[in-house]
């Protein structure tokens, strides 16, 4: 066959250094079409983002020729030099999460992303993202995801 149709999706889960509150409640919409940019700008199409002051959850098609460590690694690098650019100490945690998406579950991980704010009502960043380990059959050691 000589042409390519990929559809990979790609839920990334990653934090702030320390998990601490580094992103401000008005620079996280900027942050969210920032992701957007970087994306085009590199052919990762982002179809959602979303987070609260100490994490971002990005849903991604990931190109068929970059692996899922690159991706995340073009996504964290620039937005954090353009964090750093608008007056923030910022860094990304080292790592992150990636879980794979069917497109059956597109809408409802998009819509889990899109209202982030409201999850983290309830629970938080440590309690969600052991829960989406869990539940992806992925072995951890609290002391290395956590730090």
């Amino acid at each position: 066959m000589a042409h390519r149709y990929p559809n990979i999706l790609i839920h990334y889960v990653f934090s702030t250094k320390e998990r601490r509150d580094l992103i401000s409640e008005e620079m996280l919409p900027k942050l969210w079409k920032y992701f957007a940019g970087i994306g085009r700008n590199h052919g990762i199409s982002v179809l959602a983002a979303g987070g609260i002051s100490n994490h971002s959850h990005l849903l991604i098609a990931l190109p068929p020729d970059m692996s899922v460590a690159k991706a995340v690694q073009v996504l964290k690098a620039n937005s954090s030099r353009w964090l750093r650019e608008h007056g923030l100490d910022f860094a990304w945690q080292e790592g992150y999460g990636a879980f794979s998406v069917s497109s059956s579950n597109k809408d409802a991980v998009t819509k889990y992303i899109e209202h982030q704010v409201d999850h983290h009502r309830k629970r938080s960043y440590e309690s969600e993202f052991e829960a989406m380990l869990l539940r992806s059959g992925i072995a951890f050691d609290p002391k290395d995801a956590f730090g």
